[in-house]
């Protein structure tokens, strides 16, 4: 219970939440940070996955990559590209790329996937091109699952961003490595709690847009059924 009121004490401090130092600068490199790798993780993940589902094929292959890479060590990651690229924030972003990677990949195969072939049949004898199938009926569906993947991806890079100060000063794991090595256990609680809190506002945003997305994927599926009930 003391160390919960040191936690709070922490975070009360008004010369915490300011200077180079403060709580406003760490949450914004912490966010920066988590959005920079998702960014860089979905230029590569959601091409491939998409690709893969739409053909149908290279499912052993994405579960492969997808164990493979959760199955690492995020820090034994960050250690060897920290030897090889020195101290900085590239190291961290590789890791957290590579972490953010299989949810990602994961996610959008499945989407445009489970996509059904009746569906885009009945598309494309409306008079669908092969783009506009792709743009106007298979992503909108697929959007709710894609989006469950970030979803996952994003909760997994905001918790795991705080191993950042690991080879930079930077986000809010630098509490963390700071209160460990000065046996300040109660700025490393209130640095937990800090990224728990984000943790939590990343959820409900996704959450929240994960739900706006099967809203807005429920009236795709249904003209091209209902034409190709019409024609028959």
């Amino acid at each position: 219970m003391n160390l919960l009121a040191d936690a709070l004490s922490w975070l009360a401090d008004p010369s915490h939440w300011q200077g180079s130092g403060g709580i406003p600068l760490r949450i914004g490199q912490h966010l920066l940070l988590t959005a920079l790798a998702l960014v860089i993780a979905s230029i590569i993940a959601l091409p491939a996955g998409a690709l893969l589902g739409r053909t149908r094929s290279g499912g052993a292959v994405i579960g492969a990559v997808a164990g493979s890479a959760r199955a690492l060590s995020t820090i034994g990651v960050l250690t060897l590209v920290g030897l090889w690229l020195g101290i900085g924030i590239g190291p961290p972003l590789v890791a957290l790329v590579v972490l953010a990677v299989p949810s990602l990949l994961a996610g959008a195969y499945s989407g445009v996937q489970s996509v059904s072939g009746e569906v885009t049949a009945a598309s494309r004898a409306i008079g669908m091109s092969s783009a506009q199938v792709i743009r106007r009926v298979e992503l909108p569906l697929a959007l709710p699952v894609i989006v469950g993947g970030a979803r996952a991806a994003a909760l997994q890079v905001v918790a795991t961003a705080t191993l950042a100060a690991y080879t930079a000063d930077v986000g809010l794991g630098r509490y963390l490595f700071t209160g460990l090595k000065t046996q300040d256990y109660g700025q490393m609680l209130a640095g937990s709690i800090l990224v728990i809190l984000l943790a939590i506002i990343l959820e409900l945003a996704f959450a929240a847009l994960q739900r706006l997305a099967a809203r807005h994927a429920a009236p795709h599926s249904t003209p091209a059924l209902s034409s190709r009930r019409t024609s028959s």
